[in-house]
C-alpha cells in the first residue's frame, strides 16, 4: 500500500466498511472485549429506533485504523463497536437459520443467511468448509469469537468462559433475544434481513480515520475530543512495545509483566506515569510527544525490557503516592499526612522527584522532602495559584541533581526548588484575599485549613479524617434580611466565601443554627470545642462586619506563614 497520505478521514457505513473484501484486524495484545449489557442495550435502542425511517443516521463514533495493505486494516480504535455489531449480524444469521429449521420460507432464509454472512462476517473456505471472517479480534478473543460465534456453535459451559469471551457470548444471546421480542422480526426473514442489510448497515456511520503509521493515530487520540482517550492512548503505547517482541516467551513474560504494571498504576494514569518516569530524565516531556519519545528510543526487544524494568521499579511508588493507606506508609507512617496533603490538592509535577528522592536518599530525607513538595505545592498552587508551567523543569531539574549524585541532603533540594517557593509576603498577602467555593472538593480543603489553624491554636492534634467539625458559614450562604445592616447585601456574594468568614463548628450546632442572626450563632460559638470559633466572639462580641472578617482573615494568614513553612527558610 502506497505510503502516501499521514491522515485520511471520511464517513462510512458498517456495510462499506466490511463490503470488497476488507479484513480488519486487532493488534494481538490490544484490551479485551469489554462492552456491557447498557452499551448493547444503547445500541439495539438506536437501531429500534431508526428502523422503517430510512433516511435517519446514527453515528457511531470514531473508527481509527492503519493500513497495512490494499485490504487489511489493524483496529488502533473502535473494535469494541465493530466486535458488538458483528455478534449482532451473527445474531440475524442465526434466527435466519433457526427459521429455516422450523420449515418459515427454509429455502429463503438459508440464502438470505448465506448472502449476509458473505457481506458481513466472511465466505465459507472451500476446502475446510469453515465459516471464514472479516475481523480478527486479539489473541483473548478471536479463538473463541472464530470457533464458536462466527461458526454459530454454542459453548459448552458458558459460565467457564473467561470474562472477555463471557461477554462476547452474552452480548450476542442479548441480541438473539431482543430480536425474538420484537413481534414482525421473531417470525419474519425478510424483516430481519432487511434490519441488518439495511437499518444496521447503511444508518449506522462510522468517522473513519485512516492513519500510516502509530505516530499518527496517537496523534489522534491527543486531539480527538473523545470517550477512552487515555485508555486507547495507553494501548497504542502498549501495541508499539509488544510490536518489536518476536518470541514467543517474550511476548508471554512481557504480557505478564505488562498485565502487573498496568494493575499497580491503573490504566488510565499510565500514560502520565510514564511522562513523569521520563521527566527525571528529560526536561520536557510533552504529552502529544510522549508516543514518539518512545519510538524513537525504544527500538529493540532488549529496550523494551529494560524500559519495562525502570517502569516497574517506579510503579509501587506512583501508586502509594496517591493513596496514603498504601501498605508504603505502614512502615513509614511519618509520609502519610503529606501524601494525604498532595492528594487533596491533586498535583502531581513532583512526581519525577519523589522518584529520585525515594531510590537515593534514605527514607527520613524522604519524608522531608515530601513535606517541602507539600508545602511549596500549597503555597504555590492551592493559596497563590501561580503557573504550574513553571512547576516540571524546577522538579525535573532537582530529579536529575538527585539521580545524578549532585544533590544529597533536603536543604540542597530546596536551593533548587527554591524558585517555586512562593516567598513568605506573597504567601500572607494572598492567604488573606483566599476565596473557596462551595465545592465538594474546596469543602475537603476548607477543613483541612481550618484544622490545621485549630490544631496549632489550641496545641492538640486533630485529623481531618477522623474529626467530626463541620464547615460553618458566620455569614450564612443565604443570609436574610437582618443580615443586611452589619453586612449590606451587594458584599454577601463576595464575603461568603472568604476563608475568614469560614469557621469550625460540632455538626449538631451548625445544624440547629443554620441561618441565623449572628447573635444567635455567637452564644452557640462561645461554647464551641474549637477555639478559633470561640475567638470570633471574642474579634466580633456584638455584630459580624465586613472588618471583622478582613481582620480575622489577616490573622489567620500570618499564622499561616508559620504553619506552612520549608524547613530550611
Amino acid at each position: 500500500m502506497a505510503r502516501t497520505i499521514l491522515l485520511e478521514t471520511k464517513t462510512a457505513n458498517f456495510l462499506e466498511l466490511l463490503g470488497n473484501g476488507k479484513i480488519y484486524r486487532v493488534p494481538p495484545y490490544q484490551r479485551d472485549y469489554s462492552w456491557s449489557e447498557e452499551h448493547w442495550e444503547d445500541l439495539w435502542n438506536d437501531i429500534i429506533e431508526m428502523r422503517g425511517k430510512p433516511q435517519e443516521r446514527h453515528y457511531m463514533g470514531a473508527l481509527v485504523i492503519e493500513g497495512r495493505s490494499d485490504r487489511e486494516f489493524l483496529i488502533i480504535d473502535g473494535q469494541q463497536r465493530l466486535a458488538t455489531l458483528s455478534a449482532l449480524a451473527l445474531a440475524v444469521l442465526r434466527q435466519l437459520l433457526a427459521l429455516a429449521e422450523r420449515d418459515i420460507e427454509p429455502d429463503q432464509n438459508r440464502q438470505r443467511a448465506t448472502a449476509l454472512r458473505h457481506r458481513f462476517i466472511g465466505e465459507k473456505d472451500p476446502a475446510s468448509l469453515l465459516e471464514s471472517s472479516k475481523l480478527f479480534l486479539n489473541e483473548s478473543d478471536d479463538p473463541f469469537f472464530q470457533d464458536y460465534l462466527v461458526q454459530l456453535r454454542e459453548p459448552i459451559n458458558p459460565r467457564g468462559l473467561i470474562k472477555s469471551n463471557k461477554l462476547l457470548w452474552e452480548c450476542h444471546t442479548y441480541f438473539l433475544r431482543r430480536l425474538g421480542e420484537v413481534a414482525d422480526l421473531a417470525g419474519d426473514g425478510e424483516q430481519l434481513a432487511m434490519l441488518l442489510n439495511e437499518t444496521v448497515a447503511r444508518q449506522l456511520l462510522f468517522i473513519q480515520i485512516s492513519v500510516e503509521d502509530e505516530i499518527n493515530a496517537y496523534t489522534v487520540f491527543e486531539t480527538l475530543n473523545a470517550r477512552g482517550l487515555e485508555l486507547s492512548s495507553t494501548d497504542l503505547l502498549k501495541n508499539y512495545l509488544f510490536s518489536k517482541i518476536k518470541v514467543k516467551s517474550d511476548l508471554d513474560a512481557l504480557q505478564r509483566r505488562w498485565r502487573h504494571l498496568i494493575t499497580t498504576v491503573r490504566q488510565e494514569r499510565f500514560p502520565d506515569f510514564l511522562r513523569y518516569h521520563l521527566l527525571c530524565t528529560y526536561r520536557q516531556v510533552r504529552k502529544q510527544r510522549l508516543f514518539k519519545m518512545v519510538r524513537d528510543t525504544v527500538r529493540d526487544p532488549a529496550a523494551v525490557f529494560a524500559l519495562v524494568k525502570e517502569l516497574e521499579q517506579r510503579a509501587e511508588l506512583f501508586a502509594a503516592l496517591q493513596d496514603p493507606s498504601h501498605e508504603y506508609w505502614n512502615e513509614w507512617s511519618g509520609c502519610k499526612p503529606y501524601v494525604r496533603e498532595l492528594k487533596l490538592f491533586n498535583v502531581r509535577q513532583m512526581m519525577p522527584l519523589l522518584f529520585a528522592a525515594w531510590e537515593r536518599l534514605d527514607k527520613s530525607d524522604f519524608a522531608r522532602v515530601l513535606k517541602l513538595v507539600s508545602v511549596i505545592s500549597f503555597r504555590y498552587t492551592m493559596v497563590s495559584g501561580l503557573n504550574t508551567n513553571e512547576l516540571e523543569p524546577i522538579y525535573h531539574k532537582a530529579a536529575k541533581g538527585v539521580l545524578d549524585g549532585e544533590l544529597t541532603t533536603p536543604a540542597q533540594i530546596f536551593a533548587v526548588l527554591k524558585p517555586i517557593y512562593v516567598a513568605d509576603e506573597r504567601f500572607e498577602h494572598d492567604f488573606a484575599l483566599l476565596e473557596l467555593s462551595a465545592s465538594s472538593v474546596r469543602k475537603r480543603l476548607v477543613r483541612y485549613i481550618l484544622l490545621r489553624l485549630e490544631a496549632d491554636r489550641s496545641e492538640r492534634s486533630l485529623d481531618a479524617e477522623t474529626d467530626s467539625g463541620s464547615i460553618e458559614h458566620i455569614l450564612p450562604e443565604n443570609p436574610g434580611p437582618d443580615w443586611d445592616e452589619a453586612i449590606p447585601a451587594e458584599h454577601w456574594a463576595s464575603a461568603v466565601y472568604r476563608l475568614g468568614n469560614l469557621t469550625l463548628l460540632e455538626a449538631s450546632s451548625n445544624r440547629r443554627i443554620g441561618n441565623e442572626a449572628y447573635a444567635t450563632k455567637q452564644a452557640v460559638y462561645a461554647t464551641s470545642q474549637y477555639l478559633i470559633t470561640r475567638s470570633v466572639v471574642e474579634l466580633a462580641p456584638e455584630s459580624w462586619t465586613l472588618d471583622h472578617l478582613n481582620r480575622r482573615q489577616q490573622e489567620m494568614a500570618r499564622r499561616a506563614v508559620h504553619l506552612w513553612r520549608a524547613d530550611f527558610v
